[in-house]
């Protein structure tokens, strides 16, 4: 059980990580040639399939944060994303330009740290403010009739 002050400060965090999350798909929806091609730049595989995919990871997941659902295997499901992204996008240890490698050594860590946020709502659940706080038994006496 959360206190009311912890269901807002969990939700202020699913809000933040959702505005990443929301813009990022946009984006990707909005230029969605160019982002195919920079997939196909960093080598990922099944680009046609990973595209689409992603865009939808992004969009819905940032869904799911604002409204609070299923937020614990959300969590473990984006904090895995995110570190795999990190991975793919932001593969510092072949950029050869230093500036371009100091860029994306900040965006690689930026993305772990992202995913132990996720690793927090995994963890720590949506908080009263939510689909799944609502959905959520209550304590009391009602509980046990």
């Amino acid at each position: 059980m959360t206190r009311p002050v912890d269901s807002g400060v969990i939700l202020l965090a699913r809000l933040m990580l959702a505005a990443l999350f929301l813009w990022g798909g946009v984006m990707k929806l909005i230029g969605y040639a160019g982002f195919v091609g920079y997939l196909h730049s960093k080598g990922v595989p099944l680009v046609q399939i990973a595209a689409p995919v992603a865009t939808a990871v992004e969009v819905l997941g940032g869904i799911f944060l604002v409204v609070g659902f299923k937020i614990r295997a959300l969590g473990l499901f984006m904090a895995v994303y995110t570190v795999a992204t990190a991975i793919l996008g932001h593969d510092f240890w072949n950029i050869t330009d230093a500036a371009v490698q100091r860029d994306m050594v900040i965006h690689f860590w930026k993305n772990v740290g992202i995913a132990g946020g996720f690793l927090l709502l995994c963890v720590t659940g949506a908080g009263r403010i939510s689909i799944d706080g609502a959905r959520a038994p209550r304590g009391g006496l009602s509980s046990s009739l």
